[in-house]
This record gives structure tokens, sequence and C-alpha cells, in this order.
């Protein structure tokens, strides 16, 4: 596999998604590059706008083993990993599989559980495994999470630990689409009732496994430049610097920035990594990891200001 066909099994994913989904471009293309380079994605936004539906799409097409998990603020960690019960026929104890073990996750608003149980998932996003009893359990080599939460201004929610919020490679904020997207929303969608099914858009499972294993294998042999890895380095290490931020990114956020680039690369096309690569993905790739000061708490000011200041001043190569 190459660029191009990378490219091209990219823009099949993206049109069928779109025979259901209406907008939500960058949403899609942040999940595309969080598949190729092995990554998990939060979804932040009121309800109502499709989070859900979308990563049902996104699965359907792939032809991916789906599973959710609807966090409620009684689900305990065995509810996600599941358990060893006790065959009275047997006399032996059985694992009782959990909805993590599948191919692709949907933890439906994740943030509506207590973080505790929010922890269940540290070491399956992290290692593609998960340990019962004292005994580890293999995910699929590409397993991968689409998280959706509301706003944290709304009630019933809890703010993701720090720990579990490192393990997302992007945080994407799902706004509410144009007039003239809500328009086509309500001609294609409002005549249905229940819970929208992708099969009902005509959307089919239509990409091998086989070719989503050879286009990550493909990502991760992407070279990078001397001079494109110092800026990934220089951005992130910025926010650890800024006066504005209490805390600032992982040497984790610098590696998954520039595994993002590579995944940026081959979407367009290219075998090659470009500082644009690079800057497009900062913002949603570190917004969830940095910490802000208590004055800018204070002053209202927002992290994607903080984060789009330091990209502007932190000069690329050319």
């Amino acid at each position: 596999m190459n660029a191009t066909d990378v490219k091209e099994l990219a823009d099949g994913i993206r049109r069928d998604v779109g025979r259901a989904i209406v907008g939500q471009d960058d949403a899609v293309e942040l999940m595309l590059i969080a598949l190729l380079a092995s990554g998990h994605i939060l979804l932040e936004g009121p309800p109502g706008t499709a989070k859900t539906f979308l990563a049902q799409c996104f699965a359907r097409v792939l032809g991916l083993d789906f599973g959710r998990i609807q966090f409620t603020p009684d689900l305990m960690p065995g509810d996600i990993l599941g358990s060893n019960l006790f065959n009275f026929q047997t006399s032996q104890f059985t694992l009782t599989r959990g909805p993590v073990f599948c191919e692709l996750l949907l933890a439906d608003e994740i943030n509506r559980t207590p973080p505790k149980t929010q922890a269940a998932l540290l070491e399956a996003m992290q290692e593609r495994a998960v340990t019962i009893d004292g005994e580890t359990h293999k995910l699929p080599d590409h397993f991968m999470v689409i998280a959706t939460q509301n706003p944290i201004e709304q009630q019933g929610v809890y703010p993701l630990p720090e720990a579990q919020l490192d393990r997302f490679l992007f945080k994407h904020r799902v706004a509410y689409p144009s007039a003239g997207e809500e328009a086509k929303i309500v001609a294609s969608h409002g005549a249905r009732f229940g819970a929208p099914r992708p099969e009902e858009w005509g959307i089919e499972p239509n990409v091998p496994p086989r070719r989503v294993a050879e286009a990550v294998a493909f990502v991760a042999q992407i070279p990078m430049v001397e001079e494109v890895v110092n800026y990934v380095v220089g951005l992130v290490r910025a926010t650890r610097e800024a006066p504005d931020l209490e805390a600032g990114a992982s040497p984790r956020a610098a590696a998954m920035l520039a595994g993002a680039a590579r995944a940026r690369a081959a979407l367009d096309g290219r075998d090659y990594v470009l500082p644009d690569d690079v800057k497009a993905l900062a913002l949603p790739v570190l917004r969830h990891r940095v910490i802000l000061s208590a004055a800018s708490e204070i002053e209202g000011r927002p992290v994607e200001g903080v984060i789009n200041r330091l990209i502007e001043e932190t000069g690329a190569p050319r």
C-alpha cells in the first residue's frame, strides 16, 4: 500500500459515512487519523449532535466488531471489563467478557460515571489489554475507543481524570450545525422516528480488515525529518513554559502528535510530513492535556486561545 491507496481508502470511508451524516467533516477527519495512528478520540458536544450515530456509521463502514457502553453514575468496572463467574456444572470460574472486548468501543457519555469506573479503560486504551482477577486478556491490535461526553457545565457529569484524558489522541468539540446543514438534517432525518440505524442509509461494511491493517502499517513507516521533529517538540515544550498554563503536555503528547501528523500526510496522499500537518493537529492533540493557570481561569481565557497563541509563536520550519 502507498499514500495514494490510503487516500483512496479514506475517501471511500468519508463518502459512505456522508450518506447518513450531514456535516461533521472535521470529526470524520480526526476519526480517520486516529484509526490510522492507532489512537482514540473524545468527542465533546451537547446532546443531539449525532456523536453516537457518527461512531456507529464509522464502525459500520469499516466492518468492525462494535461495542457500546452507556456510562451511568451506577456503572461499575466489572460492567465494562467483565468478570469471572463460578460455573457450578464444571466447578470452575468462567470469564464473562464485558463490552470492552471488541474492535471499536463507543464509550457513550463517558463523563457521567465516577472516576473509578472511568479508570477501568486505562489499560485497555494504553496496552490493548485488560486484567481481570490477575489474568491479562489481549484486545485486538487496532482496538479503538470513540468516547462522547457532554460539556462539563451540564448537570450530572464528572471531569475525566488527567491520566484518562492523556490516553486520547484527540479531543474534538462537536459544534451545532450551520443553518444549511441543519435544514438538510431535518429534510433527511425528520420523517424517521426512534434511534437511527446506519443500514437504513445504505451503509454497509465496505473496507476489508486487511486494508486497514496495511494502511496503519504504511503510516507507521512514514519518515519525519529532523526539522519537523524539532517543531513537534518545540510546540509541546512551549505548553510547559507558558505562564497561562499551570501544567503542560507530556512527552506522550509529542509522540502522539507526530504519529497523527504522519496519518494526516497519508490521508492527503503524501509519504512525507509537512509542518502544516503538525500545526493543523496541535489543537485537538493538546487542548485536553494542559491545565489553565488560576489567573487564566479567573479571567475566563479559553484553553483553545492559549494553545493557538503558542502555535503562532512557535516558529515552524520552512
